[in-house]
This record gives C-alpha cells, structure tokens and sequence, in this order.
C-alpha cells in the first residue's frame, strides 16, 4: 500500500489519542510511580514529572499526526527539566530512562487499541501497525540519548556546586580555633565526639575517576566515611566511630587495585575535634611526603612515617642536614644506596649483624664488608653520633633522594 495511505492512518490513530492525553497522562504516571520506586516525589517535583510525561506524551502525538521530521525533535524543556531535578536528587539515570522504555511500551499498546478500533484491512493495520512502533521507538531513542546528556551534565555541575560548599564548611571547621565540638557538629551535620581516621586520596590526571572511589570507599571499614571532592583531583576522607576504628591493610590494597593510579595517605587516629583535625593535618604531611618520590608506595600511613614527613617540611634544610650528617653516605648512586640500606637494617636489629643478613636475605659476610665501607663512606664509627644517623638514613629510606 501507498506510504501515504499509512501515513494517514497513523494521523488518525494520534488525533484519537489526543482526545483522552489527560486520562493517559494520569495513567502512565500513576503506573511509574507504582513500579519505580525513584519516581514516588514529593508534591512539587510530582507535578514536573506529570508535566514531563505529558510533554512527551504530546511531542510523539504531533509527530504522527504532522509526520514531523525527527531532525527538527528536542527534549521538551519539561521533561528536560525534570532530567536535571532526577541528577540533583541523586535518583538514577537507570531509573529514569526505565520510565521512558516503560511509556514507550505503554504508549504503542494505546496506539494498537487505537488502530484496531478503525474499520481496517488487515494488510493496512499491519503497515500502520509497524509505522506506529517505528516512529514512537525512534522518538524515545532520540530523546533519551538527549536525557543523557542532560542528566550527566547537571550532575557533574551539581555534585561540583555541592562539594565546593560542603568543601568550604569543612575547612571552616578545621581552621576556626573558636569553634567548640557541639557548633562544629552542627556545622558539619556529622558527629565528631568519637575517633577519627582521616585519609587523602589522589590521583594523577588522566587517572581513576574520585567519584568511583568515593563510592566505594565504603568497602574500606566496612561503613561510608565523610567524604569530599576538596580538588578536581583529591578527595578528603574521615572514618569514624565510637571506639578505635582500625583500617586493614588487605581493604586499603584492594581499593588501590580497583583503581589504577590511586594513592592513600592516612592520618593517625585521633579523638574529639581535635582528633578530627590533627588526623587531617597527618595525612596532609604523609601526602606531601609520598609525592616526594613517584615510585613510592600506593599507600603511605603517618604513623609508619612521622619523623621523615615532619622533616619534609623543610626539604632545603632537610637536604643541607642529610649532606652533613652522612657525608659521602648522601651520595645517591645504587651503590651507596646499599651502603644505607644495610647500615639501616645494622641499626633497626640493635646492631646485630647477624640479624641484619637474614632481613637483607644475604650473608654475613657481605654484612659485614658493607658496614665496614660504610663507616669508611661516613667518616666515623657507626656508634657515634648514632641517633642522628639513624634518623637520616630513615629519612632517605623513605624520600629515596639522591641527596649527595
């Protein structure tokens, strides 16, 4: 049959759906709400998502009635408002675009009532039948690939808006000396007079995306932490409970695993307010420390690294002291390295040589040969000046530098 001829018919089936738009707009939005849980609002954004249907619900009618060109459809701007209300309430895009594979299925069931209510020929319903679905498919896929772009928009403004207040009432609360714990709380809407575990994370660019981390960080101890997207790039984390909230090593690692590139720097536990600060500050340190050697480890724990991350403070210092207190030991080629390292293992066994080897994994002879060189390399017996070469070597231990 004549393409006209089927054009025709599917005018007559919108102009008949067009009489009942209001009873059809209530039904579909009713049946939404009933399977979707996402879609049960409160009074206001009910009434946007009514309008959004309807909106939709007229845009397919006028493109079967008019046989409107597909290159000339947009987004009814209710229904593209109503995108936008969806990702600032955090309501899923599965759940929306569920909604519109929902009307769609529901709408061409209307149009096939519709259709066979007219005194047709079989050949005809069928030509007409398949126009119906066609079109009504191809506007939904049009629309919703419009959605998408709509919704992931609005959310990436809105979760920026949101992480630079709740940024700015955090830091607020780490900076203002005048703040008691009970206005704090009330700041923060988040209870502070337990234990705290705070952590940076960071991620060079291109890299794992924060947001994915931060929704798993929940894996981490168990239950979700206080987050924040402070930086494009980092995000400031608090664990805390009433006690001592342990954070295992096993979850750390598998959180590094799941996203490539991801580093961690945690702070020390701490109690109250000022624990909720103090652990911030830590891990701030450990941050900066961890990022003085690119080839360090994914995960840098203050408690492990106090004494290198509060001298890293002052690196020009720091460097100009190393280079006196171990002299030719500073020198940063391989060789030397294992001049260090030994002499640090020598030191953390209680000068035990032979305890020495079996953490190195070599023998005591070779132990030996090196501790020798090094006090050659020093300048001076290990014992003295002992507590100063020890610190340093575990200061380099930790920055790798070459510092000579």
């Amino acid at each position: 049959m004549e393409q006209g001829d089927v054009d025709a018919v599917v005018a007559t089936v919108a102009r008949g759906i067009a009489v009942t738009l209001p009873a059809l707009t209530r039904e579909m939005t009713e049946h939404f709400v009933e399977v979707i849980p996402e879609f049960r609002h409160d009074d206001a954004v009910r009434e946007l998502m009514v309008s959004s249907t309807a909106s939709n619900l007229s845009a397919i009618v006028d493109l079967l009635e008019h046989g409107i060109a597909f290159d000339d459809l947009a987004v009814p701007a209710a229904a593209a408002e109503y995108a936008r209300r969806f990702a600032q309430r955090d309501l899923s895009l599965e759940a929306l675009l569920r909604a519109y594979r929902l009307g769609e299925h529901r709408f061409v069931q209307w149009a096939l009532r519709a259709l066979g209510d007219l005194d047709l020929d079989a050949r005809t319903v069928l030509a007409a039948a398949s126009e119906l679905g066609a079109r009504t498919n191809r506007y939904i896929d049009q629309v919703i690939e419009g959605l998408i772009d709509i919704y992931e928009e609005e959310r990436r403004t809105w979760d920026a808006r949101s992480d630079a207040v709740r940024a700015a009432t955090i830091r607020a609360v780490l900076a203002a000396s005048d703040l008691d714990v009970g206005g704090a709380e009330q700041t923060l809407g988040a209870p502070l007079r337990g234990w705290h575990r705070a952590a940076v994370l960071w991620a060079p660019a291109p890299g794992p995306d924060l947001r994915d981390v931060e929704r798993d960080l929940v894996t981490v101890a168990g239950r979700a932490p206080l987050s924040v997207l402070a930086e494009q790039n980092c995000l400031w984390v608090w664990w805390s409970a009433t006690t001592r909230l342990p954070l295992h090593a096993a979850s750390l690692a598998r959180l590094v695993g799941a996203h490539p590139g991801l580093r961690v720097a945690l702070g020390g536990a701490g109690s109250g307010l000022e624990g909720f600060r103090t652990s911030h500050r830590e891990a701030w340190r450990a941050r900066a420390l961890a990022e003085l050697r690119a080839d360090g480890p994914a995960v840098v724990d203050y408690d492990e690294v106090a004494v290198p991350a509060l001298l890293a403070e002052h690196q020009d210092d720091l460097l100009a002291w190393l280079r006196r207190t171990l002299g030719g030991l500073a020198a940063g080629d391989e060789a030397t390295g294992r001049l260090r390292e030994t002499l640090h293992a020598y030191l953390a066994a209680d000068r035990s040589s032979s305890e020495a080897a079996g953490r190195l994994h070599l023998h005591k002879n070779t132990v030996h040969y090196r501790l020798r060189r090094a006090e050659e390399v020093l300048g001076h017996p290990v014992a003295e000046n002992r507590l100063d070469v020890e610190v340093a070597l575990l200061v380099c231990r930790h920055l790798g530098w070459p510092v000579g």
